[in-house]
C-alpha cells in the first residue's frame, strides 16, 4: 500500500502524545489517516507488554476496514499485526460490561436484546399505558379538532406519539444513567403533576421491568453499564488504561455525552486521545443522542492539539464552491441568527493539492443543475426519471444516486424507475435486516438441532427453511399453516422418525387420497412439504457431529441462495468455530445461543450489514441506486440527484416552515417530545434549568431540526463528484415551496456562473 501524505495529512501521523482533536471535511481521507497514524505509534512507540492501540469507530463495517488497512501497512513494514484493537462504540462497551457483568447486577449470561425485540417491548408497554391512562393527552389536542377528528386521533395516532414519546423519555434517562425508580422519586416529591413525565416514567419502568424479568438489556443500557462499571471498579479501570494507552476516536461528531464519558474515563488526565470527525456531517441527533457540540468542545479544550483535514479529491471544484457556499450562507446570511452554528467553518472544503495522486475530478459548471422551481412530488419525479433516462445512455460505465429525504420518497423513486425499465439498485433501503434475518434464520435451526424434541422450535426452523415464501404474500398463509401445525406435534419423534404404530404426520394429513373421506388437495400437498422438510431435518441431524463450521457450511447450501447471505453464513461459520475453540466446553445450544447474540447485535458489532458503508457503490455503475440522505452518508456517485430540498424536508425556520415532529392535532402544534425532554431536564437538574414554559421547548427542537436539516443537505451535496442536481417539490398536499437554502443557492449560482460565462 503505497501512501504518499498530504501536508495537512502528514502533520498528524507525526502525533505522539497528549489529546488531539481533528475536523475534516467529506472526502479528506480521515479514516486513511486515523488508520496511518496508528500503524505509525505502533512502529515508533514502546507499547509494554499486554498493551494495545485502541481505535473506536462507529460503525461496524469500519471495523473491517481500520483492521484491514492497520494490518497492511504494519506488513509491508515488516512487523507483525499485532497488539491493536478496533471496536465500535457499543463493542467497547459490551467488552466492557462483560470483564465484571457482576458489578453492574447481571448475570454473566446476560442477553442483549436486538432493536426489533426491544420495539416490540416497548409497543406492549405502550399498548397497556393506553388501555389505562389514554385520556392523559387528550388536554393537548387541538380544541378546535372535529369529534370524528378527535377520534381518529384518539385511534390512530396517539399510539404512534406515545411512543415517540417514550422513546426519547427512555434513550435520555439512560444516556444520564437515571433508573425508573430514581425518576418516579424525584416525581413524587413535586407538588404539582406533570403528565408528560409520567407518561415517561410509568412506560420506562413498565419497558425496564421487562428487560430485567428477561435477563437482558438494550444498547442504551449497554452503554450506560460500561460506564457504571468504570466508574465503581477502580482496579479494572487501572488495567484498561494500562491496556489502551492510546485511544484514536472515528466519527466523533456522533458521540453522545455518556459514550464520551466512557472515553474520558479510559484516557484519564494525562492519556493520550486522539478524535476525529465532522460537525457539519452531524445528521443523527434527531435518532440518537449524539451531539456535534462534545467535539467542538473537545477540540476548543485547553491542551488539546487542534489540527485540520481540509483537503478533499473526491468532488469537482464547482460542487466543492457549492458546498462551501452553503456552509458560508448559513454563518453569515442564514435569516435565524441562532441557527448560524449549524455550519460551522474552518476548515472549509479545499482541493487536493495539484500533484495529488488522487486529483479532484475535471471541472464543470455547468453540471451543477439547481432547479428551486415549484413543482408536483409527481412531476419531480418524472422530470428525474427521464433525465436518469437520457443520462444512463451517454455514462453507462458512471455511478449515479438519488438522494431523497426520506422512505416513502424513495420508493415511489423506484416504482418510476420500475415503470419505465430504467435498471436501478435499492438495497440501502432495505437497512440492515435482510442480513440480520440470515443470522436470524441459521439460529432458529441450530436451536432445533440443539433441543431436537422441542415442537415449537422445530417449527420455527420450518419456517426459516421457507424465509422466502413467508415473505410472499401468496404463500405467508401456507407457511404460517405448516408452522402451527408442526408446533403442535405432541411428540417429535414419531413425526421425523415414525413406525408402523405411530405416525404423526400420516395421522395428520395422509398423503393418499382416500374416496371414502375426500380428502382435500391442500392436505395432499401439506403432506408432501413436512415430508420433505423432514428429509431435510435428518440430514440436518446428521451433520451435527461435524465441527461448527462445517455444520453451518451443510446448512447454509438449504437455507441460502443470494451472495450476500451465502457470504454472511460463510463468516458466521468462521466466528463461530473460532468461539468453539476458545470455548472447548460449550454444546451446540451454546453456539446457537451466540448467533443469536450475532443475529440481535450484527449491526453494532460485527459489521457484515451493507448499509454500514459496505455498500460500495462503483459495483451499480450504470444503475440508479436510491437510498435517502442519511444512508449515503460515507459514500460517493460520479451523479448526483438530491431530491425534495423544499421548507419540509429542509426547512429553515421561516414563518410558513412546518416541521416533522410537530403535530397537526396538537395544540400550537406543539413537538411533545422535545417538552417532555424539557421538563426531564428540569426534573434532573432544577437548579441549572428554570421550569421549561409550554411551546419553548418546541422553538428550541424547532431549531435543532433546521441545523440537523441543514448539515443533511451538506452531506446531500458532498456525495457528488462530477455532476450534482438539486430539485424540489411542492409535498404531499401541494403546499410546500422551495428550501430556503436551495433559493439562496440557485442565486449565488446563476451570479457566478453568469459572469464566468460573461
Amino acid at each position: 500500500m503505497s501512501i504518499r501524505l498530504r501536508q495537512a495529512q502528514a502533520e498528524i501521523v507525526a502525533y505522539r502524545s497528549g489529546k488531539m482533536g481533528i475536523l475534516a471535511v467529506p472526502g479528506s481521507g480521515k479514516t486513511l489517516t486515523l488508520a496511518y497514524l496508528a500503524a505509525e505509534l505502533l512502529t515508533h512507540t514502546t507499547l509494554k507488554r499486554g498493551q494495545e492501540i485502541l481505535i473506536v469507530t462507529l460503525v461496524n463495517s469500519a471495523v473491517d476496514v481500520f483492521t484491514q488497512r492497520i494490518r497492511t501497512l504494519l506488513e509491508e513494514r515488516g512487523l507483525l499485526p499485532l497488539n491493536f484493537r478496533v471496536r465500535t462504540l457499543h463493542g467497547l462497551a459490551n467488552d466492557i460490561v462483560r470483564e465484571r457483568p457482576e458489578a453492574v447486577g447481571l448475570d454473566e449470561r446476560f442477553v442483549i436484546l436486538d432493536e426489533g425485540e426491544c420495539n416490540r417491548i416497548l409497543e406492549s408497554a405502550v399498548k397497556s399505558w393506553l388501555n389505562q391512562h389514554g385520556s392523559f393527552l387528550l388536554d393537548y389536542l387541538d380544541e378546535n379538532l372535529s369529534s370524528y377528528n378527535k377520534q381518529k386521533v384518539k385511534d390512530k395516532e396517539l399510539p404512534t406519539l406515545v411512543k415517540e414519546i417514550a422513546v426519547a423519555f427512555i434513550r435520555v434517562a439512560k444516556d444520564r444513567r437515571l433508573t425508573p425508580a430514581q425518576l418516579r422519586a424525584r416525581l413524587d416529591q413535586l407538588p404539582f403533576p406533570l403528565p408528560l413525565l409520567e407518561i415517561g416514567v410509568a412506560i420506562y419502568s413498565d419497558y425496564q421491568r421487562s428487560l430485567n424479568y428477561r435477563g437482558a438489556v438494550d444498547f442504551d443500557d449497554l452503554v450506560r453499564l460500561a460506564y457504571d462499571v468504570l466508574q465503581w471498579e477502580p482496579q479494572l479501570l487501572e488495567r484498561l488504561r494500562y491496556r489502551w494507552p492510546y485511544i484514536l476516536e472515528d466519527e466523533a461528531q456522533d458521540s453522545s455525552y455518556i459514550q464520551e464519558q466512557i472515553l474520558r474515563t479510559l484516557v484519564g488526565e494525562s492519556g493520550n486521545w486522539v478524535r476525529v470527525g465532522d460537525p457539519n456531517q452531524a445528521i443523527y441527533e434527531t435518532f440518537t443522542t449524539a451531539n456535534p457540540k462534545y467535539l467542538r468542545h473537545f477540540v476548543n479544550e485547553g491542551g488539546v492539539i487542534r489540527r485540520d483535514l481540509p483537503n478533499s479529491g473526491r468532488s469537482s471544484l464547482s460542487i466543492m464552491e457549492l458546498a462551501n457556499q452553503l456552509v458560508h450562507w448559513t454563518m453569515n446570511q442564514h435569516p435565524l441568527e441562532a441557527a448560524r452554528d449549524g455550519l460551522q467553518a474552518p476548515p472549509f472544503i479545499i482541493p487536493a493539492p495539484p500533484d495529488d495522486p488522487h486529483p479532484n475530478p475535471p471541472d464543470d459548471p455547468a453540471k451543477v443543475i439547481l432547479y428551486p422551481r415549484k413543482s408536483k412530488v409527481s412531476d419531480e419525479i418524472e422530470r428525474v426519471t427521464k433525465s436518469l433516462k437520457r443520462w444512463l445512455k451517454d455514462h453507462p460505465a458512471w455511478t449515479v444516486a438519488v438522494l431523497a429525504p426520506t422512505h416513502e420518497l424513495a420508493f415511489k423513486v423506484v416504482e418510476a424507475l420500475k415503470r419505465e425499465n430504467i435498471p436501478f439498485e435499492d438495497s440501502l433501503l432495505r437497512s440492515s435486516a435482510s442480513t440480520r434475518r440470515a443470522a436470524q434464520r441459521l439460529r432458529d435451526v441450530l436451536h432445533a438441532l440443539a433441543d431436537p424434541l422441542s415442537p415449537t422450535k422445530l417449527a420455527a426452523a420450518y419456517r426459516a427453511w421457507r424465509m422466502d415464501d413467508a415473505e410472499n404474500p401468496t404463500l405467508h398463509a401456507q407457511v404460517e399453516s405448516d408452522r402451527l401445525l408442526l408446533s403442535r406435534c405432541p411428540y417429535v419423534e414419531t413425526y421425523l422418525y415414525p413406525s408402523r404404530t405411530s405416525d404423526w404426520l400420516m395421522e395428520v394429513c395422509p398423503p393418499e387420497h382416500d374416496e371414502d373421506l375426500s380428502l382435500p388437495l391442500a392436505q395432499q400437498e401439506t403432506y408432501y412439504r413436512l415430508a420433505c422438510f423432514r428429509e431435510l431435518v435428518r440430514r440436518w441431524q446428521g451433520a451435527v457431529l461435524l465441527p461448527i463450521d462445517q455444520l453451518v457450511l451443510t446448512l447454509q447450501g438449504d437455507l441460502f441462495r443470494e451472495p450476500a447471505e451465502l457470504a454472511l453464513s460463510h463468516k458466521l461459520a468462521l466466528m463461530l468455530r473460532q468461539a468453539s475453540d476458545a470455548n472447548p466446553q460449550w454444546r451446540l445450544h451454546n453456539l446457537a445461543q451466540e448467533v443469536s447474540l450475532i443475529a440481535s447485535n450484527e449491526r453494532r458489532f460485527l459489521g457484515f450489514s451493507r448499509d454500514d458503508s459496505g455498500f460500495d457503490p462503483q459495483a451499480y455503475a450504470g444503475r440508479v441506486v436510491v437510498s435517502t440522505v442519511h444512508k449515503a452518508k460515507g459514500l460517493e456517485w460520479d451523479r448526483v440527484y438530491l431530491i425534495s430540498v423544499n421548507n419540509y424536508d429542509y426547512p429553515s425556520g421561516a414563518p410558513y416552515d412546518t416541521y416533522k415532529p410537530e403535530r397537526w392535532f396538537l395544540r400550537r402544534h406543539l413537538n411533545l417530545q422535545a417538552e417532555t425532554l424539557a421538563q426531564l431536564e428540569w426534573l434532573i437538574s432544577p437548579d441549572e434549568y428554570g421550569f421549561p414554559e409550554e411551546g419553548e421547548a418546541t422553538l428550541r427542537a424547532r431549531l435543532d431540526y433546521v441545523r440537523e436539516r441543514l448539515r443533511l443537505l451538506y452531506v446531500g451535496i458532498t456525495r457528488a463528484k462530477r455532476e450534482l442536481v438539486i430539485t424540489c417539490n411542492s409535498g404531499r398536499n401541494d403546499d410546500k415551496l422551495p428550501a430556503l437554502a436551495l433559493l439562496a443557492l440557485s442565486e449565488y449560482w446563476e451570479k457566478t456562473y453568469a459572469q464566468t460565462a460573461s
